[in-house]
């Protein structure tokens, strides 16, 4: 049948999803020190990131600074909290090391985000009297949503396929069906291992996009539409919300930012 046939029939074992050791138990263990780093991750990001990119001072350094995370292995990063006391705080340290892998690529793609919206519709917005937290929500995060998705989205797929390094220092999720395998010379069962890590990524990938889609701010085709020559005053809506009517000659140019850094 061959690897990928042997560990077809790995995965479709009833036995090997079940108990403390099981696939089902360690997929539930790796969704859980992924989710946690995550989110720790955004909660650290992405307000630096927003309020750096909109008073536009500091961003550079800090986006530099996060980058050196990139340089240093995680699995390395690891190996130095086992050495600490950390080592007997159960997820900690693989969370952390995570957080560290994830904090670049979220912090990096927001503050761009935010700094490359166009800096004629920030000015245009500030005409028309906006305080600095309408200009934030109502201009800046939307425009900037684009690249804020895309770094979570590689923030997210990087985290899921990072975390099987929890398995090297003993802890759970899908990485310990790898190392199990490895350990007994199970070569389909570490096949099998991989095809689960790639496949949660990818569900995440595919989440990820479909959220996108669902909550993107920016205006619809029929909130945004160009002046029609005779129209009344007032028949073009802006992007910056139904409730606000500007003149034809007054709407603000509607702009994506779709680059990935």
């Amino acid at each position: 049948m061959g690897v990928l046939g042997d560990a077809w029939t790995w995965l479709m074992t009833g036995s090997n999803w079940s108990g403390e050791s099981g696939a089902l138990n360690r997929l539930g263990e790796h969704v859980y020190v992924s989710g946690i780093a995550l989110v720790l991750a955004c909660a650290i990001a992405l307000p630096t990131a927003f309020y750096l990119g909109h008073i536009g001072k500091g961003g550079a350094l800090a986006v530099n600074i996060s980058n050196v995370g990139r340089a240093i292995p995680v699995f390395a990063v690891l190996a130095l909290f086992m050495l600490s006391p950390l080592r007997n705080a159960g997820y900690v340290p693989t969370i952390v090391a995570l957080v560290l892998f994830a904090v670049p690529p979220l912090l990096t793609n927001a503050y761009v985000g935010m700094r490359e919206v166009d800096r004629a519709v920030l000015e245009a917005a500030r005409g028309m009297g906006m305080s600095g937290r309408q200009l934030f929500v109502r201009v800046e995060l939307p425009l900037a949503y684009p690249m804020v998705m895309t770094g979570l989205r590689s923030a997210s797929v990087q985290v899921v396929a990072t975390a099987t390094i929890a398995a090297m220092v003993g802890q759970g999720g899908l990485g310990r069906i790898i190392t199990a395998g490895f350990n007994t010379y199970d070569t389909p069962q570490v096949v099998a291992g991989a095809l689960l890590v790639a496949l949660l990524a990818l569900l995440v990938e595919g989440v990820l996009v479909a959220l996108d889609r669902v909550l993107d701010p920016s205006p619809s085709a029929t909130t945004v539409r160009a002046p029609v020559p005779g129209a009344r005053d007032g028949a073009a809506s802006d992007v910056l919300g139904t409730d606000d009517v500007l003149p034809a000659d007054d709407v603000l140019p509607r702009d994506r930012v779709t680059k990935t850094v």
